[in-house]
């Protein structure tokens, strides 16, 4: 069986053919039977708010046979997506006495919606103490479920769902034994996004003494409402589509949606986050999402249609130093969140390289025992194995502490975890020389050096981390993207009560309040919060005029005064990049020239990309005639976007130069 979105002309009254859809698919079944006597078709859903149509679970017969109704403008396969602040606000300038936060008034009775893992909602983060009433405008509700009460909502957190009809359809029953069926987070990765966009204040905040000081979202104020869309093995499209609909119906002002598939689809029409998007947009609803962590690869970013603000992630003057040293005297810097007995400085372990000893990667079962047992073991990031899980590989080796090593891939980028032995990640020049150290000297050895916290002009900030998805935009290159970067790298936000901070659920037992993460998952919260902050300053403006207030007042120096630095090379960041630059919320509120585009801006868009009526029609909210030939945009870029891309072909080749 097979996964199947139908999306189906617009009626004029979509509440009752809503209603109808259900009988409509019993009807067709019949039609679709065979000898073979296929199973029912199953509705999961329908949408009549981010689409009009339904999500069903159909044979592959069934669905040519349903090709042929006439009322049928497309059918797209269920597709997975996956994952994509004490310091982040006064890195961006967010001032208590003046700016964006007070003129907002801290974005109070705004709802912003998590598309996510769901919400611990225990936590002080979603403390509603000194809220009013609950906005008259919400009009949705508190789902109880398994570990979620209905009494789990409050004034802070005034909504929360669950959506996976499409997730069981593509896996089977949700295992209760590792998932909670409830808006409940067991991840993590829902909680510190939605804490990140709209928490509460928190004194004293931290992580193992780490990232210590007074945490708190980018729209403090704001409502939040938790669509748990995401699930151990991914996120599936129908339930994604379904919880926008319904963070649409509930009355939610900006959706903020942290995932993405891997590779960015080749055509819009296929592409169900671009329309849940602009049906929400059309709604009055801006959508904010990650560009994806598939950097430094150029055509990475996703999430790419114009009506979607879509974020790349950069680093903030704060760094979790963990030193390297060797035994020759020289020094390296790191980055770790290591919180166990620290390595005795007098002491340099023997270090060996896990090339050496069965492994570069550090990938469970290869290391040998015999070569690591007692000693320090360089590894390479990547491979088989995520950065934390190698601490477990080496452990059971008989290894006592790792240096793991940036490969070209990941260039200078540090991104602090919390290790569970001592443990540090140095860039690829350092470990470069250090695997050459190792290789060159009968004896080597070295120590790490935890010095925690530490905040400066030094190195410089913001940079482009490696792992943020580049353009130019796959389906439309005239379109720049991504839009913006924002804080992405060694975020602390809240985190669940589920799993440790590794995220390793099976030997990681630490139970935190607060965690570090890094991706552009944790730079789109930030920038959906400062939208959330504009839209309560400015309740007339359309998305598009919030997307151009962040786009146009970004900035592209950092603060040594040069242009940013793309971590993947060391060297300058271009446009494809960091799009329009670094999100800069006190600018954004006053950016002079707003860039607004209505629908029928966004119809002649899609006339001007070759699409017909028919694929057309799956984007708009109402039933209008569509004729592409009445339509005055020529091109793609002419669109009346915040930034520019222009595309130049030479023979077979497009080449790509940009303005702003």
């Amino acid at each position: 069986t097979i996964k199947i979105h139908l999306h189906y002309p617009r009626v004029e009254n979509p509440q009752v053919e809503h209603l109808r859809l259900p009988q409509r698919l019993v009807l067709l079944h019949p039609q679709l039977s065979f000898n073979h006597h296929p199973p029912p078709p199953k509705l999961l859903y329908s949408y009549t708010l981010s689409s009009t149509g339904f999500a069903a679970h159909l044979t592959a017969a069934q669905v040519s046979e349903l090709w042929r109704h006439p009322a049928v403008l497309t059918i797209v396969p269920d597709k997975v997506h996956h994952l994509h602040t004490t310091r982040t606000p006064q890195f961006l300038g967010l001032e208590q006495r003046t700016g964006l936060w007070p003129k907002s008034h801290y974005a109070s009775n705004v709802i912003i919606g998590v598309l996510d893992t769901g919400i611990w909602p225990e936590l002080p983060s979603f403390s509603d103490e000194g809220y009013d009433p609950v906005p008259a405008t919400w009009k949705g509700s508190c789902e109880a479920g398994p570990h979620f009460p209905a009494t789990s909502c409050n004034r802070k957190i005034i909504g929360a769902r669950a959506f996976f009809q499409g997730y069981e359809a593509a896996k089977g029953p949700i295992n209760e034994t590792k998932d909670s069926k409830s808006p409940r987070d067991t991840e993590g990765h829902g909680t510190h996004t939605a804490s990140t966009a709209a928490g509460s204040v928190v004194s004293n905040a931290e992580l193992f003494d780490y990232a210590r000081g007074e945490a708190m979202g980018m729209a403090t104020k704001a409502r939040i409402a938790a669509y748990k869309i995401c699930w151990t093995l991914g996120c599936y499209d129908s339930d994604m589509l379904a919880a926008i609909d319904q963070a649409i119906a509930d009355g939610v002002h900006i959706i903020s949606l942290s995932v993405g598939v891997k590779k960015s689809d080749s055509s819009y029409v296929n592409d169900n986050i671009a329309i849940g998007g602009l049906h929400a947009a059309q709604r009055g609803v801006l959508m904010s999402c990650s560009a994806g962590n598939s950097g430094p690869n150029p055509f990475t970013a996703v999430n790419i249609a114009p009506w979607i603000l879509t974020v790349g992630a950069s680093t903030i003057d704060r760094e979790f130093s963990a030193h390297v040293e060797l035994g020759d005297g020289r020094k390296f810097s790191g980055a770790s969140l290591y919180a166990g007995e620290a390595l005795d400085d007098s002491v340099y372990l023997k270090l060996v390289n896990g090339a050496d000893c069965g492994s570069r990667f550090c990938v469970a079962g290869e290391l040998n025992s015999s070569k690591v047992a007692g000693k320090m073991v360089v590894c390479d990031r990547g491979g088989a194995s995520g950065r934390v899980a190698k601490d477990e590989v080496v452990k059971q080796a008989g290894g006592v502490a790792m240096i793991l090593t940036n490969t070209a891939e990941s260039g200078e980028e540090l991104v602090a975890d919390s290790h569970i032995i001592p443990a540090t990640l140095v860039g690829q020049i350092a470990g470069d020389k250090i695997k050459d150290y190792v290789s060159s000297v009968p004896n080597p050895t070295a120590t790490i050096k935890f010095k925690g916290t530490v905040t400066g002009p030094s190195p410089s900030a913001p940079r482009v981390a490696a792992f943020s998805s580049r353009g130019p935009n796959r389906v439309t290159p005239e379109i720049l993207k991504p839009d913006v970067i924002g804080p992405g790298v060694n975020i602390l936000a809240g985190w669940t009560g589920a799993v440790g901070p590794s995220g390793l659920k099976k030997i990681d037992q630490r139970r935190v309040e607060f965690n570090v993460m890094s991706g552009t998952s944790m730079s789109c919260p930030h920038v959906s919060g400062l939208a959330t902050l504009l839209r309560n300053t400015y309740p007339s403006w359309s998305p598009a005029a919030v997307k151009s207030a962040l786009m146009t007042t970004a900035y592209y120096l950092d603060n040594s005064k040069k242009n940013f630095t793309d971590l993947a090379t060391g060297k300058q960041s271009s446009l494809f990049v960091h799009g329009s630059g670094h999100v800069d919320p006190n600018k954004a509120l006053n950016p002079g020239l707003v860039y607004d585009i209505d629908v029928s801006d966004y119809i002649a868009f899609l006339c001007s990309i070759g699409y017909g009526s028919k694929d057309i029609a799956i984007f708009l909210r109402d039933p209008v005639t569509i004729d592409c030939g009445a339509r005055n945009l020529s091109s793609p870029g002419s669109l009346n976007y915040p930034s520019f891309s222009v595309v130049f072909e030479s023979g077979k080749t497009r080449l790509n130069t940009l303005g702003w």
